[in-house]
């Protein structure tokens, strides 16, 4: 196989446009395209990640709507539906075009516009990836499977409501230094849990998930460039390798699991992705996890081995995965600030990841970061994609 590398990487900002999809999607793709600098060498292939334009917006084939908006005729497109895991899919299916050398230059696009409906709508689109005979059609929702989740894994493990409460602050203070993120607000510990405004400023949502524990509904896109060894080295870009991508998958319905606990997906996901770069979790500097909510940033960190299973929220208590800290964790501002258009979030992770490791990440960059890990989670659990990026010193 090939080594593939990110040559370009561009997003726009999350939060809601006024912008058609296809437009909200060429305008990430052309901030990628700047930025890699293509010059005279042609695009081979488009892969677009998108979970619901067929169904909110009444818009299918983006992929090759994409490539006549972007005047990249006669690039190969397609488009890539694998629930919210959808991005880091569409960039493993753009990784298998470059390495097995069916292309040389791929752009890979994320895009989603959630809020082109209402919020109960937007709540019922994201439900439908649930089991359809086990768990939807029984009124589940995202925020009812992650509320019982994180009832069960506060329980077993002894993580409180404050370290819940540390992670959102934690990730709204880097979103405050992103200018793509959807949430700039700080918010505070007396602000969303300790004071008596508390009640009224951060309602539950699903217990024991309040309004702060959650993502906001986003509209957004992301692109990557992804390119051979031979144009990357051509162009002269910064090596950013795409070392190791892994994916896994687990039951559909969450309560036929042996353990809910026990996020298998992402540990398993995460073994392959380290193993194929040839890393492990302690070798990273800096990661991007799937925080829809606040307790899945402190679970999958364990999942993906950066922390003893019951440990993760005693690091975030003690600073370790700040900006600052041994481990920074979501310094885009996650899900949770940076926000969750489901289509393009495993692409956002990649491309905060690719400023990371080009230096190039402003006010939220980490000194010296070489390498990094992002974690794209797909339904509750069931189908994960987890990869590995590495800088080369040329």
């Amino acid at each position: 196989m090939r080594p593939v590398y990110v040559i370009g990487a561009g997003m726009t900002r999350f939060g809601r446009s006024e912008w058609p999809l296809v437009d909200l999607a060429a305008a990430a793709s052309l901030a990628a395209l700047h930025h890699a600098d293509l010059g005279k060498i042609p695009v081979n292939a488009v892969v677009v990640a998108n979970m619901g334009a067929g169904r909110i917006n009444r818009q299918t084939a983006i992929a090759s709507a994409l490539v006549d908006r972007l005047s990249l005729w006669p690039a190969a497109a397609e488009a890539v539906e694998n629930g919210p895991a959808s991005g880091a899919s569409a960039v493993k299916v753009g990784y298998q075009a470059i390495a097995s050398g069916m292309a040389d230059v791929v752009l890979v696009t994320g895009v989603e516009m959630m809020r082109a409906v209402d919020g109960l709508e937007a709540t019922d689109f994201v439900a439908s990836l649930s089991h359809p005979e086990a768990e939807y059609i029984y009124g589940v929702t995202l925020p009812s499977l992650a509320g019982l989740f994180a009832r069960l894994f506060m329980e077993r493990y002894g993580v409180e409501r404050r370290h819940l409460a540390l992670v959102a602050i934690k990730n709204h203070d880097n979103a405050m230094k992103n200018p793509y993120a959807h949430i700039h607000q700080p918010v505070t510990m007396e602000g969303i849990l300790t004071s008596p405004e508390a009640v009224v400023n951060n309602p539950p949502v699903a217990e024991p998930l309040h309004m702060f524990d959650c993502c906001p509904v986003s509209d957004g896109a992301a692109a990557l460039v992804l390119a051979s060894q031979d144009i990357a080295a051509k162009l002269g870009a910064p090596r950013v390798l795409v070392a190791g991508i892994g994916q896994a998958t687990d039951t559909h319905a969450v309560h036929e699991r042996q353990d809910p606990t026990d996020l298998k997906a992402v540990r398993l996901a995460s073994a392959a992705a380290f193993d194929r770069a040839g890393l492990k979790p302690s070798d990273i500097d800096v990661a991007e996890l799937h925080d829809a909510f606040t307790i899945l940033e402190i679970a999958e960190s364990e999942a993906a081995g950066f922390f003893k299973v019951g440990q993760a929220h005693k690091a975030v208590e003690r600073g370790e995965t700040k900006l600052t800290g041994k481990l920074p964790i979501n310094p885009s501002g996650g899900l949770k600030a940076k926000g969750h258009p489901v289509g393009a979030t495993g692409v956002a992770q990649l491309v905060e990841l690719a400023w990371q490791l080009r230096g190039e990440a402003g006010e939220r960059q980490i000194a010296k970061a070489k390498t990094a890990y992002a974690c794209n989670f797909g339904g509750f659990g069931n189908n994960v994609v987890a990869t590995v990026l590495r800088k080369e010193e040329r």
